[in-house]
């Protein structure tokens, strides 16, 4: 069973027993529900009239002037919720009713998904539960605020270091003793078969939306194509909008916390090996023994010791290119963005406008370059302002 769901030599499904089934029920469904007439007009519906797609591409001048080649912006920060975490959480949702649960929980770190479900259980009138590490509860207290007035019930977890992978852990002890009528919507392109499908599936508009609205606005396909990686699913749903597209190079941008020399990061792709975590094999931040390491980045929502398995694939194949930004050049193109744009980007999404701002003077004018602006940052103000406070 464990070699299902795979991407190369990652992915599959390393669980618990009493999951075994459940994953094969989810599957089962997924593959019945996703082309089904009423599923995709139901969704499609949903995905225009209450999250707001299609979203805009955007494109930066005054960051563009500042850099010296074209920028634009694929702007999931304008959804409904403020990422593009609506995406996922309405199709998962769905698929939940579709199925016949009447629970839902779910994960969360920086508290966009956890929002994002909040918002879908309320939509759908589900029973809401969300796992939350308490390090980021109290670090993105407007969003848990947010959830709870959304009726949901958030479950602070203890131990480690409270962030999003003790959240996971806690969620999937839940569900292992809650299966009957209860729906795990996981929040990224990780975790065991066959989630990573399903997010990729529901997160493919941003990719397929910005490709064709890249060739309109700028006449031509981009030249590169950039996006935060934490988990990896706003990434992986930009990149397949131009997977086949062998000219277009890829890149994700991982946290790379304090620095990648003092271990002070969350950078897996870039300075991990491969090993299991929450169920799938995958590039993992883990000691000799195969013991889980500490994380840390000033984005709750790339706070995570491993990542996706596609991604894995594609860094491994060399279709994708991965680095890392550290915090202080993260904070910095915070304030640059705000000033001469007028946008607050998440923290997340500011790692990969950080890494363009490194190229500044480096390529091309006549290069385009394609960022996922995969949400707002309304929720990282106070964070910004306890490392930058304004004068």
């Amino acid at each position: 069973m464990k070699h299902k769901g795979r991407y190369g030599d990652y992915g599959g499904y390393y669980v618990p027993e009493v999951l075994i089934g459940v994953l094969e029920e989810l599957e089962e469904a997924f593959d019945r529900f996703r082309d089904d007439p009423a599923f995709v007009a139901e969704l499609a519906e949903l995905s225009t009239h209450y999250a707001g797609r299609p979203t805009p591409l955007y494109h930066a001048k005054r960051f563009s002037q500042h850099v010296g080649f074209r920028v634009y912006l694929k702007r999931e920060d304008l959804l409904h919720g403020g990422a593009h975490k609506v995406n996922n959480t309405l199709g998962q949702g769905l698929l939940a009713k579709y199925m016949g649960k009447t629970k839902l929980i779910a994960e969360t770190g920086a508290g966009q998904h956890g929002l994002a479900t909040a918002m879908i259980g309320a939509l759908l009138g589900m029973e809401t539960k969300i796992f939350m590490g308490v390090t980021d509860v109290e670090r993105q207290s407007v969003n848990v605020h947010k959830m709870k007035l959304c009726g949901a019930e958030v479950v602070p977890v203890e131990g480690a270091t409270g962030t999003l992978k003790d959240a996971i852990n806690d969620a999937l002890r839940y569900w292992t003793a809650h299966v009957t009528d209860t729906f795990y919507l996981f929040g990224t392109a990780a975790g065991p078969h066959p989630y990573p499908t399903i997010v990729r599936h529901f997160q493919t508009c941003i990719g397929i939306e910005a490709r064709r609205q890249c060739i309109e606005q700028a006449g031509r396909l981009p030249d590169l194509v950039l996006a935060c990686i934490g988990g990896g699913s706003n990434a992986i749903g930009i990149f397949a909008g131009f997977l086949d597209d062998k000219d277009v190079k890829l890149i994700g941008v991982e946290a790379g916390g304090r620095g990648l020399r003092t271990g002070q990061h969350a950078a897996s792709l870039v300075a991990g090996t491969p090993g299991i975590l929450h169920g799938a094999r995958a590039y993992l931040l883990q000691d000799e023994n195969g013991q889980v390491l500490d994380t840390e980045s000033v984005s709750a929502g790339l706070d995570y010791p491993a990542v996706g398995p596609e991604h894995c694939y594609l860094k491994d194949t060399g279709r994708a290119e991965y680095v890392a930004a550290e915090d202080e050049e993260v904070l910095e193109t915070f304030g640059l963005l705000a000033r001469i744009e007028g946008i607050l980007p998440a923290l997340e999404s500011t790692h990969a406008l950080a890494y363009v701002a490194g190229l500044k003077g480096k390529l091309d004018p006549d290069t385009v370059v394609l960022v996922n602006l995969s949400g707002r940052g309304d929720k990282d103000v106070g964070i910004v302002e306890q490392h930058r406070p304004l004068t």
